[in-house]
């Protein structure tokens, strides 16, 4: 697409200071839009693409509840939810702390809870909105060492499903997203040993050009799917083809 096919659009990224969430705010923005960036920690060298950039702290509910409707107070085109808690590691249920269970709920799930809540009723105020969550394969493969992951996950996907088939995709469309494989993000580099080779991972840009089209076309066309995307950027639906599972054995 050539120009800026966005330009004049307000979007919101929840949980964009890396990873697939910043791939598509940077996409957004390289297309034109006003894009704002809510995550805990500021992202590296967006300032320079114009992103405007707002702490948030899901696990804080009532800050975050304000947060979240004040950057959706003015004109909302599109909302991406790709705020996410994996965990420390990879752990079998009986190593795993109720703490890091609760996080897991309170960023993936409560967390996507929160910014539907506030974010919903402006992107339906105007013209046509979108909302883009971001998913995983978890949520279709469960498997062992991610059963917190996996849950919220699945339950992430489920709230979005429910929510597709109670809006209008006249209003608002909805849409979620996930990577085919492994995407290299600080967040996995923080559970790699030192010298991983990350050459076979997705990178986070591999979402630009799917984030741009339904940004333009408002998820008309794919109003309730989820949508897989591979290393070339290119998408199927999960009703044509499931995500391959990345389950293993966890390490003793």
């Amino acid at each position: 697409m050539e120009g800026e096919p966005l330009a004049g659009r307000h979007m919101i990224v929840v949980g964009g200071s890396a990873g697939i969430g910043q791939g598509i705010a940077v996409a957004w923005a390289d297309a034109g839009a006003d894009v704002i960036v809510c995550s805990r920690t500021e992202p590296d060298g967006l300032r320079d693409k114009g992103i405007r950039w707002t702490h948030l702290d899901l696990a804080e509910t009532k800050a975050a509840r304000d947060t979240l409707a004040a950057v959706a107070a003015g004109p909302l085109d599109a909302v991406c939810f790709s705020a996410v808690y994996y965990g420390a590691k990879r752990s079998n249920f009986r190593e795993v702390a109720e703490q890091e269970w609760r996080r897991q709920l309170e960023v993936n799930t409560t967390g996507l809870w929160l910014t539907l809540s506030a974010t919903l009723p402006a992107l339906g105020a105007g013209t046509p909105g979108l909302f883009v969550g971001v998913s995983s394969e978890v949520a279709f493969n469960a498997g062992p060492g991610r059963s917190g992951y996996a849950a919220s996950k699945a339950a992430a996907r489920a709230l979005l499903d429910s929510v597709a088939q109670e809006e209008d995709g006249d209003q608002v469309c909805v849409v979620q997203v996930l990577p085919a494989g492994m995407v290299d993000s600080p967040g996995i580099r923080r559970r790699r040993p030192a010298g991983f080779d990350y050459s076979s991972y997705m990178r986070p840009d591999a979402f630009a050009r799917l984030a741009v089209e339904l940004a333009v076309t408002r998820g008309r066309d794919h109003h309730g799917d989820s949508l897989v995307v591979d290393g070339d950027g290119e998408w199927w639906s999960v009703d044509d083809r499931l995500p391959a599972s990345q389950n293993r054995p966890v390490a003793s």
